[in-house]
Order: C-alpha cells, then sequence, then structure tokens
C-alpha cells in the first residue's frame, strides 16, 4: 500500500508491505499516524511560519521559554552536532539563509523577514533539559533544516514498525524497515546531480537511513556559486562536493550528518563519517564517487 502527501516542502511518500494477517484499515490508520507526525514536527519547526512555535520562542530573547518535543529534540540535536563541529554546522544560520533569499513559505509564498543580532552562534542558544525550556542570548532565527526533516521520518517510521517492510521517503531523504514486497532489502538509488531522471548509484538496506545534500537542489538565484548549504562561518556555499548521502541508523542522524559532512568538504567530511561510525556516498563535481566506512 502506498499514499503520498506535502510537508515541509517536501513529496512524502510512504509504502507499507501488508501481511495477510493484517486489515486494509489498520494499516491505512498507522500510515495516517505517520503522516501525522510530518505534520506536528513541521507545525513546531518551520522557520518559514510566523506563528511556528520555533518562531514563536525566536522572538523572545534574554527569557526562559518552555518548548515541546517536537521541537526540543531536533534543536538538542542540531546543537550536539554544531558542537561536534565546532560551529560549521549551525543552527543559528537562519539569519543568514533569510539574506540569500531562501525565506518564502512554499504554500503562502509570503516572504519572512526576522529580527536578529549581527554576531550569533549556536552557543547564544541554551537548552535546560530539567525544564524543557529554551533560552536564547540574543535576537536570532534558528533554522533546523537538517534536522527537522529526518526527525519527522523517524517518528513516522516508528508508527509504521511493525510492518513486515516499510519505507518513509520524504524528497529522497529515507527510513527503510524491514524487507521490500519480495522478502529482500530495498533498493535505493542516488539521484544523478546532473541528469535528474538517471541514478548515479544504488545501494542495499534494512532498518536505516539514507539522507542526501546535493548542491544541485536548490540554486541561488542571485548569487552565481551559491546554494542552500551555506557555511556559517564564512557564508560561502562549499563545492567540494556535489551530493552528500549518509547511510545511518536513524534519519534525523543521516539529516545532519550528510549537511555536516558537505559543509566540511573532502578530508573533514570523510573524517566526521569515519570517526561517527557511519558509512557515507560523496560526489565530486567531476561526478567521482568516493565511499567511505565500508560501503
Amino acid at each position: 500500500m502506498r499514499k503520498t502527501k506535502l510537508f515541509m516542502d517536501t513529496v512524502v511518500d510512504i509504502q507499507v508491505v501488508i501481511r495477510e494477517t493484517e486489515s486494509i484499515e489498520e494499516a491505512e490508520s498507522k500510515m495516517d499516524r505517520a503522516f501525522e507526525a510530518f505534520r506536528k514536527v513541521e507545525q513546531a519547526c518551520s522557520r518559514f511560519s510566523p506563528e511556528s512555535e520555533l518562531m514563536n520562542a525566536c522572538r523572545i530573547a534574554e527569557d526562559s521559554v518552555w518548548i515541546s518535543p517536537f521541537l526540543y529534540e531536533p534543536l538538542k540535536f542540531a546543537l550536539e552536532i554544531a558542537k561536534l563541529t565546532d560551529g560549521e554546522f549551525d543552527p543559528t544560520i537562519g539569519k543568514t539563509m533569510e539574506e540569500q533569499g531562501y525565506n518564502r513559505h512554499y504554500l503562502t509564498g509570503k516572504f519572512n523577514e526576522n529580527l536578529a543580532a549581527d554576531s550569533v552562534t549556536y552557543r547564544d542558544i541554551i537548552l535546560d533539559e530539567q525544564s524543557h525550556t529554551l533560552n536564547l542570548n540574543k535576537p536570532l532565527v534558528v533554522d533546523l533544516g537538517a534536522v527537522a526533516k529526518g526527525f519527522a521520518i523517524d517518528l513516522a517510521a516508528n508508527e509504521l514498525k511493525d510492518f513486515k517492510g516499510f519505507i518513509v521517503n520524504a524528497g529522497g531523504d529515507l527510513f527503510a524497515g524491514g524487507v521490500d514486497p519480495n522478502g529482500l532489502p530495498w533498493k535505493i538509488g542516488i539521484q544523478h546531480p546532473e541528469k535528474k531522471d538517471q541514478l548515479i548509484e544504488e545501494i542495499e538496506i534494512i532498518n536505516e537511513a539514507i539522507c542526501t545534500s546535493g548542491s544541485y537542489e536548490r540554486r541561488n538565484a542571485k548569487v552565481p556559486g551559491m546554494h542552500h548549504i551555506i557555511n556559517p562561518k564564512t557564508k560561502h556555499s562549499p563545492n567540494d562536493w556535489v551530493s552528500s548521502s549518509v547511510v545511518a541508523p536513524f534519519a534525523m542522524m543521516a539529516d545532519a550528518f550528510s549537511t555536516a559532512a558537505f559543509l566540511l568538504g573532502s578530508e573533514k567530511g570523510k573524517e566526521l563519517i569515519e570517526n561517527a561510525g557511519l558509512k557515507g556516498i560523496f560526489i565530486t563535481s567531476e561526478l567521482q564517487i568516493v565511499r567511505v566506512g565500508g560501503i
């Protein structure tokens, strides 16, 4: 059974393998709960909706704000990756993204401009585990684009875990649970960076996530050479890779590490993936494929 819906400016495709003992009604109910996870995460984490939980919290500096688990967990993970990469990956990149033209809501078409201090880093975000609160040292705009979709995929996958097999695919970032309809590992294709209708590589996975960060999807219309993956320190787009795919036990990890590896470039990016014990497939601008982690 297969269903598709639109969330987070992405077509979310869910496919499940149903056993003979399972009813269609039961399968549909679980798939609906999986899609509901995307709705909740989008409502909590969207940088493009002024009324989202994230943007309401961003308007309150120097005071503690309670935040829901749908915002707390991805923000906490983003801060951990920021610390791990010494700020090369940084969720306070939001204002820079707005200034580069990545501030238009995909449904309403409205442009957002928010207040932020001139100099901010992830160290200006303080989370309190006990009280589940967020405190910002300065006005800033948080961007959770590299973790929120992965987090939603993981929540959806949890709703589908009892199926013999399933895939939650959000625009190519996905978690593949169990086995495919033929009882085999899921075969996943990686898009060719220059030929959208072709694959450049295929891998087989079971109970793993794969997420890809690519420079070919959202090019900056104003600045040649720039795309939506921006280094928060230099405010430029790195171009060692054109595509960075990471395989991890869960999607939020694959999502964040694929972006972080892209930002860090060829040597540091590979080192990051190896040290984390993950697997990666990277593609250079000359379309050379670089494999890391025994994949």
